[in-house]
């Protein structure tokens, strides 16, 4: 099965967990390069990238202190064909990764990926309760799946992108 790597290194100031890759973006070995998919658009106009990037520059991520992984390592055409077991065992690994790499702040792509990891509901933005010592952030999916419009989903990632400029280097 080809998936996508993971682009993690300690003490990033940004880790972004996505649900699982899609086809295309399993197929051609770069995060979020699925048509209509706006997350590279969504991190340079929020600044949280200082440059924008397409998908298949993703790993110069790490030039900006952000990372890249997924909940779910296996690629799908949806999140339904997802099965529990595999929800489960991502869980475990990421908390792995996560408690490895002490990022400052982790952000679940889509509010399904950070519910199915804490395995409660929650609500679009900042979450009260840090995880592994970072700070947690949930968007809304950038996928061109997600109903939600671009002005929205910009609207929070320039929350996160306000969130890391309150960091101390």
């Amino acid at each position: 099965m080809r998936t996508l790597p993971d682009y993690l290194r300690r003490g990033m100031k940004l880790v972004v967990v996505g649900c699982n890759p899609g086809e295309l973006s399993a197929r051609v070995g770069h995060y979020y390069a699925g048509r209509g998919n706006q997350f590279w658009p969504l991190l340079y106009d929020s600044g949280v990238l200082p440059e924008l990037l397409e998908s298949q520059d993703d790993k110069r991520v790490i030039e900006f202190g952000v990372g890249l992984t997924d909940l779910v390592k296996r690629p799908t055409r949806g999140i339904e064909e997802i099965e529990r077991e595999e929800f489960a065992e991502g869980r475990i690994l990421l908390a792995q990764k996560l408690e490895e790499y002490t990022p400052r702040v982790i952000a679940f792509n889509g509010k399904v990926v950070f519910e199915k990891f804490a395995q409660r509901p929650c609500k679009l933005g900042l979450q009260k309760e840090p995880l592994y010592g970072a700070q947690v952030f949930v968007l809304p999916s950038s996928s061109a799946q997600n109903a939600v419009s671009r002005g929205v989903k910009l609207r929070y990632f320039r929350q996160l992108a306000a969130l890391l400029k309150t960091l101390k280097d």
